[in-house]
């Protein structure tokens, strides 16, 4: 199903068993949608990516475990007023 619709955030995982991670699912995003706003995470704390999620295509990075609130904040920062 093809739409003009977007969605405000996508929240991806680094690390996916068996599938897509998080560093080639982006690339991929963004060539669908270049203005796409995605949050990465992942447990491994002292992955690359999560330091640098920016130059990876990113606009937001959480550590696992994350607290509802911090997953709020992060959001918020990205799509604003949309809440």
């Amino acid at each position: 199903m093809s739409t003009d619709r977007s969605y405000d955030v996508v929240i991806m995982d680094l690390t996916v068993r068996g599938g897509m991670g998080g560093e080639q699912a982006i690339r991929e995003l963004l060539k669908l949608d270049p203005n796409a706003k995605a949050i990465v995470c992942s447990g491994y704390s002292n992955d690359p990516i999560l330091a640098e999620y920016e130059d990876y295509g990113f606009c937001g990075a959480l550590s696992k475990p994350f607290k509802i609130m911090d997953l709020s904040k992060k959001i918020g920062e990205l799509i604003g007023d949309k809440v």
